[in-house]
């Protein structure tokens, strides 16, 4: 675990358990270099306690990373809470993280995530003033899309010419609350949607609101875009995948979709330009931090526009480099994350 810990560079680990309700809980801090580490709460079924200590290690070095480009004064962690088959109280295991969360004294700042609620966040808050995207706050989801959106813009205009997103295909797989206004949005700037999700419901939604068309989710990465936008779970692009890819660009929401860095070189010798993750699904944690900060909406908003200003910028560099733009953000992370001047 240590060895895990150091070749993510993670300052801390804490794991909870309270028998009283079930939690058991992991929390992992990145770095808290730039501010307390923030990051947001997941609630998910994990098939061992690795996998979910794998989880919160991986998303937290991208969400120092996320925090870092970003611009905010704030590190980056991330929490997982494994769910259980099944639960006696919910709003008691949420209640019970936040005491966790308190012992921390203000180190790790929890938000909503996968599996998670503004609900569950409220009961955190009564333990703990050290959350966020509660009820009062807000879901961030909507600023997560808006910066996507925006970043998705910034894409196709380097990759093809135009930022005019009329016309385009754009394959969603996912349509979660972000992936789903994501659709919304480039439904209103006339963009074609393939899209696809584990749910019917949602791809029933999706066709009757957005004139969308469904397409399996297994021959949804195959299927000809001009970009693809993974906004479901992360690891969606390997080896395998990104051979059968039919796009000219990948951005979209969902964290972690690089199963390795590798993978990167792969997308950029297939002429694929890629979004680094961290970088187009910030304005989640934009929203987060600057809310938590007292920030006004107007100041939120503006510095969300920075998140295509900033694509545009790394896309730049790795074309003058004829490098992958994750490897270029990722030495620019770890420059302001590391860097002693």
């Amino acid at each position: 675990m240590f060895a895990l810990m150091q070749s993510a560079h993670v300052e801390s680990l804490h794991l909870s358990i309270d028998p009283v309700t079930g939690l058991k809980a992991v929390i992992a801090i990145h770095s808290s270099r730039l501010g307390p580490a923030l990051g947001g709460c997941r609630y998910l079924a994990y098939p061992n306690d690795e996998s979910a200590v794998n989880d919160a290690i991986n998303l937290a070095q991208d969400m120092s990373y996320k925090a870092a480009l970003a611009g905010l004064a704030v590190g980056g962690a991330k929490a997982v809470i494994m769910r259980a088959p099944h639960v006696e109280s919910r709003s008691a295991l949420f209640e019970a993280f936040g005491r966790c969360i308190e012992q921390l004294d203000g180190r790790y700042i929890t938000a909503i995530d996968s599996g998670t609620s503004t609900a569950d966040m409220d009961c955190i808050a009564q333990y703990t003033r050290h959350v966020t995207s509660t009820t009062a706050a807000g879901d961030p989801s909507t600023h997560t899309a808006m910066g996507v959106f925006s970043g998705i813009r910034s894409t196709a205009s380097s990759r093809l010419g135009s930022d005019n997103l009329e016309g385009l295909r754009v394959a969603i797989q996912g349509l979660g609350k972000v992936g789903f206004a994501l659709a919304e949005q480039l439904h209103a700037a006339g963009a074609e949607l393939l899209v696809c999700d584990i749910d019917p419901g949602k791809v029933r939604l999706a066709m009757e609101q957005l004139g969308a068309h469904p397409i399996a989710c297994e021959a949804l990465l195959s299927t000809p875009c001009d970009i693809l936008a993974p906004c479901g779970l992360g690891a969606v692009l390997n080896w395998h995948s990104v051979a059968q890819l039919r796009c000219s660009a990948v951005a979209g929401c969902a964290n972690n979709q690089l199963a390795s860095l590798q993978v990167a070189d792969q997308l950029e010798r297939r002429g694929i330009l890629y979004a680094p993750d961290y970088v187009i699904n910030s304005g989640g944690l934009i929203y987060m931090a600057l809310t938590h900060q007292g920030a006004q909406p107007a100041t939120i908003n503006q510095h969300l526009l920075h998140i295509s200003q900033r694509l545009t910028s790394i896309y730049a560099h790795a074309q003058a480099e004829k490098r992958s733009p994750a490897r270029v953000s990722d030495e620019l992370a770890h420059k302001l994350l590391y860097d002693e001047d």
